[in-house]
């Protein structure tokens, strides 16, 4: 059992049960494998997962999703493939160091460069060119499924809007929050960050906040967000 102790933990277990209850289990991450994750998390930066999805259909068509295959494709070709996503050719520059990284230091072995310990593996992934804390994080719960906690825009400004955090805080601090009040567990962590994303996107927008509407409505204790 759960010891739920601590008023800010209880607080983050009722918003995340709200959730669950509206949404259910979001199954993410949408990918047919590990290398999958690492590609969409890092075209995912700057864009929407719909433009994303189209590039991963085009580089699955091409027979591209598997890192030997995508590492011998010439530069002008991996960028016509993931045009979908937007900045392209930068992307596809990051694809390509990801994978020269993969190769020089792992042999091209995703599955050991994954087996590492997190602190290494994050430090490595934080050194390639392209790869920022959310994308390293994402790559570390989702595809090597370590217990961190990633966080996002829309973690911020649901938090923010709730009064749990300063609208101005910082990405570590943040994380922190979560992790040193919630169980390790990358199953709960997964589902977090997912119900976040959905709750962001649905209710809790940029400019027009539907907050009569949200399953997180009760939490506001009778307060508008701070937009």
């Amino acid at each position: 059992m759960l010891l739920r102790a601590s008023p800010l933990r209880r607080r983050l277990f009722r918003l995340y049960d709200a959730l669950l209850a509206r949404f259910g289990p979001q199954s993410w991450w949408p990918a047919r494998s590990a290398f999958e994750v690492v590609v969409g998390a890092i075209l995912t930066q700057s864009t929407a997962w719909t433009n994303v999805e189209r590039a991963i259909v085009a580089l699955r068509r091409a027979g591209a999703l598997r890192a030997p295959v995508l590492a011998r494709l010439p530069s002008r070709r991996l960028a016509t493939l993931v045009r979908a996503s937007g900045f392209f050719r930068v992307k596809a520059g990051r694809l390509r160091a990801f994978l020269r990284h993969l190769g020089r230091r792992h042999a091209g072995h995703l599955r050991r460069f994954l087996r590492q310990p997190v602190p290494a593996l994050r430090a490595e992934l934080l050194a390639i060119p392209g790869i920022g804390p959310e994308t390293a994080d994402s790559i570390l719960l989702y595809a090597a499924g370590r217990p961190v906690f990633v966080v996002d825009a829309y973690t911020r400004r649901v938090l923010s809007r709730h009064r749990i955090v300063p609208r101005a805080i910082g990405y570590a601090e943040l994380q922190a929050l979560f992790m040193e009040n919630l169980p390790r567990d990358p199953a709960l962590f997964n589902e977090y960050h997912a119900l976040l994303v959905r709750v962001g996107k649905e209710y809790c927008r940029t400019s027009v906040a539907r907050c009569a509407e949200c399953p997180l409505r009760f939490d506001l204790r009778g307060r508008p967000p701070r937009l």
